[in-house]
């Protein structure tokens, strides 16, 4: 007798959870669990963390991204809007920026703000390293944010457009009395999404040199690292990017359901 898809669908997924379930079990068991509590759940350097590594590194990535998600934000909306002008030379000139810094790699662009722009030619970002690392964040944020900028304006029905214009609004104003608004309801979930990348990417900044005030989560942590001979401190960096992010994966997830529904 042929067995049910119902039947054939609850069969598959008992297979999956055993597997699942056999996969942890091998994990538990097979972990030198004795010798992990010796590497990485020493409570004496975990205490002597506290509290800079949330006080200093933790606050500065969160400070770090914020300045970085800004700066990129207000240069990709311009980017957006060059790309999207009918003058061509500001089409060239967008496309070429978004294309050069999307295609190098962000350490790259960081050293290169940090250390050839001083020594080729004689050009001091304010703040120092940190500045310097952070104006590198900030061109590469901007040329990711600036396609999906451009994406969610393109994604605006061009109706609304022309009926702000049949009432006499200026081009200007149509685009930021009601595309752009309209625009930044649809991409609120990626931009959510790029805000995460970059609270990742500010472990780059090492690259630029910091000070003991001025270390964000993963300088901090691979300082630690040197002075403990301990892994400890990688796990409580870890678990400490992982309290700034989750609630943001989550939040994407529920942006990315209501915009669903919405449409």
């Amino acid at each position: 007798m042929a067995i049910r898809k119902t039947t054939k669908e609850r069969i598959r997924r008992g297979v999956l959870y055993a597997v699942l379930i056999a996969a942890v079990v091998v994990v538990i068991v097979a972990a030198d669990w004795q010798r992990l509590a010796d590497q990485f759940f020493q409570i004496d350097i975990a205490v002597e963390l506290l509290p800079e590594i949330i006080t200093i590194a933790a606050r500065n990535t969160v400070l770090f991204t914020l300045i970085a998600f800004t700066g990129g934000l207000v240069l990709g909306v311009l980017l957006a809007l060059m790309k999207l002008s009918t003058i061509r030379p500001y089409r060239w000139l967008a496309n070429i920026y978004i294309e050069l810094f999307r295609g190098l790699p962000a350490l790259l662009t960081i050293f290169a703000m940090a250390y050839v722009l001083p020594i080729g030619f004689g050009i001091r970002v304010p703040y120092g390293a940190v500045g310097a690392g952070l104006v590198g964040l900030i061109l590469v944020a901007a040329a990711y944010m600036a396609e999906t900028i451009r994406a969610g304006i393109q994604g605006v029905p061009k109706g609304q457009a022309e009926a702000a214009r049949s009432l006499g609004m200026s081009a200007g104003r149509t685009m930021l009395s009601i595309t752009l608004p309209q625009a930044f309801r649809i991409i609120i979930p990626p931009l959510t999404n790029e805000f995460v990348l970059l609270i990742k990417d500010t472990s780059l900044l090492f690259i630029a040199g910091s000070t003991l005030q001025t270390k964000e989560l993963t300088t901090f942590t691979r300082d630690a690292l040197s002075t403990y001979a301990n892994g400890t401190p990688l796990l409580m960096a870890a678990m400490l990017y992982l309290i700034i992010t989750i609630p943001l994966t989550w939040l994407v997830a529920r942006l990315e359901r209501r915009t669903a529904r919405a449409r």
